[in-house]
């Protein structure tokens, strides 16, 4: 675990601490934690999605680095979540707009019975010896990701599924016999979690040398220098920075409120963006009355900021 009070690196600086965090455990009291946790989560003006599952739990919080502290020191109370570990990072602005704790079937979701990141997992490698596996050329490298996420960024060489969600990723798998062409597998993701369980349903399928990147790519851009580094572009992120870069500073990408695709700063340019209405992945599938609504939300998110408030549409 990083330490919570550990002075940041300069490009990463930033008002508010970001924590990334997961932990895999048997959970059965989830349903009544949930209002304790969103409780202190409250009490200590902490922001974000925390999600509560029998496998454990799972989320991004955001505030100050004493509120950051406090709901992670209750969090570690717990006799479940003693071994949790979480990842840090800055934003120049709060990057949530309330605190949610939510009950889910799985705190990750892939949608197969019986997967168990506690039973089995692929092999951890740290980020200092990534560079060294993904290079080989008997590893296959593989982004776990969704589709919206690897158009900014991925590793070099890495096999990008182009999946539209995590339930998709088994049967990409299943479809792709190529897949055992090399003896070793190489997965990640944005924070580790999903690579727990992609891992455990590789090892069910069969594939005996299967690593993923602790930490996964934030912990990655975190330590290694950006002339080291075997990542191109920007890394997407689940809250309103949209996407950071080395040194977990803060990327140049927007979102588009209309399809939360991420966009780049040539995106905005295009004749088909209209802020909060359309952008040059969505202008061609919205119907006029689509674009209207989206207008008229823009109105009122436009009214809001002028009285000095934050619209919860924006």
């Amino acid at each position: 675990m990083t330490d919570m009070f550990t002075t940041p690196r300069p490009e990463a600086q930033g008002q508010f601490l970001v924590a990334a965090l997961y932990h895999f455990v048997s959970f059965p009291r989830f349903a009544e934690f949930r209002e304790p946790l969103q409780a202190v989560c409250d009490a200590n003006g902490v922001k974000g999605t925390l999600l509560l599952a029998h496998e454990g739990i799972n989320g991004t919080i955001a505030g100050t680095e004493t509120g950051i502290a406090a709901v992670l020191a209750y969090l570690i109370a717990q006799p479940e979540f003693t071994g949790l570990e979480h990842k840090e990072s800055r934003a120049a602005a709060m990057p949530f707009l309330r605190m949610k704790v939510r009950l889910k079937k799985e705190i990750v979701t892939m949608g197969v019975e019986a997967i168990d990141p506690n039973q089995v997992v692929g092999t951890y490698v740290e980020p200092k010896d990534w560079n060294a596996l993904i290079s080989d050329p008997d590893t296959l490298v593989i982004d776990t990701r969704n589709d919206y996420e690897t158009a900014i960024g991925l590793f070099r060489g890495a096999v990008d599924p182009k999946t539209k969600t995590f339930r998709e990723f088994p049967d990409w798998v299943r479809n792709h016999t190529g897949l055992h062409n090399k003896p070793k597998i190489a997965m990640y993701c944005t924070g580790g979690i999903r690579c727990e369980k992609a891992t455990a349903f590789m090892k069910e399928q069969g594939f005996e040398e299967v690593y993923h990147l602790k930490g996964g790519i934030l912990k990655y851009l975190e330590q290694i220098p950006a002339e080291e580094s075997l990542w191109d572009g920007a890394c997407f992120v689940f809250d309103e920075r949209v996407s950071v870069t080395h040194g977990l500073a803060e990327g140049e990408h927007t979102l588009c409120h209309a399809c939360r695709q991420p966009l780049t700063p040539e995106d905005l340019l295009s004749p088909r963006h209209e802020e909060g209405v359309s952008c040059v992945h969505c202008h061609e599938v919205r119907t006029d009355e689509d674009r209207e609504r989206y207008r008229e939300r823009q109105r009122q998110i436009a009214l809001a900021k002028k009285r000095g408030e934050r619209h919860l549409g924006s």
